[in-house]
């Protein structure tokens, strides 16, 4: 069952690869999924049917960074309608002891460790800045 084919509902898992001070964000080439937003992402993606949200975080880095992880916690979840669907999104976090080096997948532009003192603009992020607001509820900094 394709995870986009419910126009009712979203599940949807991010991940919040941190390493020194720094954090993933990706740039898809289709965005069509996205909402058409170009800017960047968290890594994220839909749940695959049946999978459960813990196992997501370790696919999507894996598949769209070539990072292998263990230990991905859950931050927090968020509901919210979008676009006429129910979204439910699941947003994790790791911490990697060493920033490793990123092998691009399929669907993804462009991928770099930003400092966290010098995240992009939010004009330059997805959804308004919705990963800058996601990362810092994650640790807990104000919004």
């Amino acid at each position: 069952m394709d995870p986009t084919s419910c126009k009712v509902h979203k599940l949807v898992a991010d991940i919040a690869a941190l390493s020194g001070g720094k954090v993933l964000l990706v740039r898809y080439k289709d965005v069509s999924k996205y909402d058409n937003q170009k800017g960047w992402f968290l890594p994220d993606d839909y749940l695959n049917f049946d999978e459960h949200p813990d196992g997501a975080p370790k696919r999507i880095l894996k598949e769209q960074a070539g990072v292998s992880v263990d230990g991905a916690r859950m931050s927090h979840i968020e509901s919210f309608v979008g676009n006429g669907a129910w979204h439910l999104v699941f947003h994790y976090k790791v911490e990697l002891p060493i920033a490793p080096p990123l092998a691009l997948g399929g669907n993804v532009a462009e991928a770099r460790w930003f400092p966290l003192d010098r995240l992009p603009p939010r004009k330059d992020v997805s959804h308004g800045g919705w990963a800058i607001d996601v990362l810092n509820t994650a640790l807990g900094r104000a919004r």
